[in-house]
Order: structure tokens, then sequence, then C-alpha cells
């Protein structure tokens, strides 16, 4: 396979992975977790003594799943990804949040991406967690105060993201390491 192929290939994945976050988020939220409030979320221990809505996980995982699908197939790719992602966001969303949910996904990814794209040639483990943090800031605070006027979850929604994205250093690291070997170069980062 050459490395173009594999850059494609290995971008449709991701792409893909990136597009079943949103649902799996949402499917999430009310299917699994320690505890569910009856007529509201299912709720995950994100820290001793502080819970939050379980898609926060999928939503940390879809930050870094986007930086991914830029590196691999370029920024076009990225802002499309963005686009649909808050479109798949705005038609799953229960109807009392498609707002807060596809204003919140569209500026959460917009941040990552400011934030990526210029870091990501020369250190991409650092782009990606940077980039990462601040967009799960954004999607949280902006989330919760357009959907509930309140602040109050922020930190377990921000506790909850980030165990996701610092989960994914490792793959982000094995990834920059085995491009350098194969000689596979992100597409315009």
């Amino acid at each position: 396979m050459t490395n173009e192929m594999r850059k494609k290939f290995e971008g449709a994945i991701v792409l893909v992975l990136f597009c079943l976050t949103i649902p799996a988020a949402n499917w999430m939220i009310g299917h699994v977790g320690t505890t569910c409030v009856p007529k509201g979320p299912c709720l995950v221990p994100v820290a001793p003594g502080i819970m939050a809505p379980s898609g926060v996980l999928m939503i940390g995982a879809a930050l870094v799943l986007r930086d991914l699908v830029q590196r691999r197939l370029g920024v076009a790719f990225g802002v499309g990804a963005i686009l649909v992602g808050a479109a798949i966001s705005a038609g799953l969303a229960p109807a009392s949040l498609v707002i807060a949910s596809a204003t919140a996904f569209l500026l959460s990814e917009l941040a990552d991406f400011a934030i990526y794209t210029p870091l990501a040639r020369r250190r991409l483990v650092l782009a990606v967690v940077a980039s990462s943090m601040a967009g799960l800031v954004v999607d949280s605070l902006v989330f919760l105060w357009l959907a509930f006027g309140s602040l109050d979850f922020l930190l377990g929604q921000i506790l909850g993201k980030s165990w996701m994205v610092l989960l994914a250093i490792p793959l982000v690291a094995y990834l920059r390491r085995r491009d350098e070997r194969l000689g596979l170069y992100p597409v315009n980062v």
C-alpha cells in the first residue's frame, strides 16, 4: 500500500469513527452509566464525588478524532467534518437541546481547529492535547449555558472529556512515531 493510499484509508476510518462519536454520545446519555436519572441523563463518575453525563466521554474522543481526520485528509476534510458533525449533532439531539448541542459542537470544534492547525506539523501530541482541551472547555461552557442557563456541571463535563483526551495521548504519540518511520507526512496541516 502506498503512503497516499494509507493516508486515505486511515483518514476514512478516522472520519467514520468521528461521525459515530455523535450518535454514540446521544445513545450513552440515555443508556450507559452507574446511575440513570429518571427523565434525565445516565451519569458516570469522572473523579471522586464528581459525576457527568456519560456522553461526555464520546465528545472528548470526537475532539481528538477530528484532529486525526485533518492530519490524514487535510484542512478541507477537517472543516467538512466539523460541519457534518454539527449537522449530525443537531439532527440527533432532543428538540429542547438542538441549538445548544449543535452550537456547542460547532464552536468547540472550530476552537480545536484554530489551535491544532498551527501546532500540528511540529508538535503533534501538544497540538492534539492543547486543541482538545480548549475545545472541550468551549463545548462544556456553551452547551451548559445554552441548554440550562447554568454552569453547575462544568467541572464534571471538563473532567469527563479530559479523560478521553488523556487516554488518546499514547495512540497519538504512536501514530507520530509510526508516520515518521514510514515517511507518512500530514496533509495540508
